[in-house]
């Protein structure tokens, strides 16, 4: 076992560097995505709603698999010619915005009406109305599902293997079929998995912690 760990180490780190390269840069583009999305259908004109339902519901209702094939191999007949690695982050972006937006449009709906009315009666512009009023107290109430969605996209970055970008399930399919050792390989893959979303739920905890002290501090 030391001796195939010794070998294959290298290649392991290199997968396990690719995962979270993929996963943070899909997960916080993402992210942004889709924070721009929801404000666009929130304060845009009101035809901008029924593309971006569409949009969202297309992206929900296929499987990533399916999209990253498309994007992928389906690119090129329209000019857009990637690399697997940043094909697969783009992948994940488009993916992971739908569900974004949509975990936002929820936090945004939870802000008491209220508040924003007040602050329009006293002048504020939507830009002030968002950034010091809507998204602190949408953070509390969508933070939880925000990081368990980041959490579904770490297992999501193993599909990046089926267009053979190296990341860790790549690097351990590749030495299962050297080996023909499978115990070893999935049991790393599955401590690797494990400590990843361990370290992000943590992570999540203490966000939480710290919008919720914000909003008390405000108040």
């Amino acid at each position: 076992m030391m001796e195939t760990l010794h070998r294959y180490g290298p290649d392991l780190l290199t997968g396990f560097g690719l995962t979270l390269l993929s996963w943070a840069l899909g997960t916080l583009l993402g992210l942004v995505l889709g924070f721009v999305i929801e404000i666009a259908r929130r304060f845009g004109h009101n035809l901008l709603g029924y593309p971006i339902r569409a949009y969202v519901e297309f992206i929900r209702g296929t499987p990533f698999l399916v999209q990253l094939f498309v994007l992928y191999y389906g690119g090129p007949l329209i000019g857009l010619r990637l690399d697997a690695l940043p094909a697969g982050i783009l992948g994940l972006t488009i993916y992971g915005s739908a569900y974004f937006t949509e975990i936002l449009r929820a936090g945004f709906d939870a802000v008491p009406l209220g508040q924003i009315e007040a602050a329009r009666a006293i002048g504020f512009r939507n830009t002030t109305i968002v950034s010091r009023i809507m998204v602190p107290v949408m953070m509390v109430s969508a933070l939880p599902s925000l990081v368990n969605f980041a959490i579904i996209l770490t297992k999501e970055t193993v599909i990046l293997s089926m267009i053979t970008v190296p990341e860790i399930m790549f690097q351990t399919q590749t030495m299962m079929s050297e080996t023909f050792a499978f115990v070893t390989p999935i049991l790393i893959l599955a401590l690797f998995f494990w400590g990843f979303v361990e370290t992000i739920s943590r992570f999540g905890r203490r966000l939480e912690r710290r919008f919720t002290h914000y909003l008390l501090d405000r108040s």
